[in-house]
């Protein structure tokens, strides 16, 4: 991955309260973080609203932006919205914090790190905003908006013609019961 210093927050020369950052990502973004192509153009806004207290960070990233992915059910690509918040905590500690595990939405580092490098919880906010199944959103008239042939095709082979019974199971039907 490149090293890119855009996504790094100093936070010690930062006064206690809120700070808010803002960061465009594209897909060059998403292919310096090792992403392997599935979805494209990237069109995201990451807000950041980063709470600075004594001993610890809150941070608050809102998603909002578009990218493009082929549809589930009809294969045809299309611009899916994207739109999620995560929030995550950063508790400082002492020299020691390579000892202490993470937990979900809970992020130790030492003292002595003076820049808070964002850019991994970017990309994995970002990736974890793309719903698991992608299908056209439906028309203004309530039609789906997949692609028609498609949709005419798959409707032919979900039809099932009554399968011929093999007599050789017709004595297990009866045991069935």
């Amino acid at each position: 991955m490149k090293h890119n210093r855009e996504f790094e927050i100093a936070w010690q020369g930062l006064k206690p309260g809120v700070h808010t950052y803002t960061y465009d990502v594209d897909d060059r973004f998403m292919e310096a973080q090792g992403h392997d192509g599935e979805f494209t153009g990237w069109d995201a806004k990451v807000t950041l609203t980063f709470d600075k207290h004594e001993s610890f960070f809150m941070l608050r990233f809102d998603i909002d932006g578009k990218i493009t992915v082929p549809c589930d059910r009809c294969g045809d690509d299309f611009a899916l919205r994207l739109w999620d918040e995560f929030n995550l905590v950063i508790k400082l500690t002492g020299d020691d914090a390579a000892d202490i595990e993470d937990e979900d939405d809970v992020i130790f580092i030492p003292r002595s790190e003076t820049v808070i490098d964002i850019s991994a919880w970017v990309y994995e906010f970002l990736m974890l905003s793309v719903p698991l199944q992608r299908i056209h959103p439906d028309g203004a008239d309530g039609k789906p908006g997949c692609n028609p042939q498609a949709l005419d095709l798959l409707n032919k082979l979900a039809e099932h013609p009554e399968e011929k019974k093999n007599p050789l199971w017709k004595g297990l039907d009866k045991l069935k019961g």
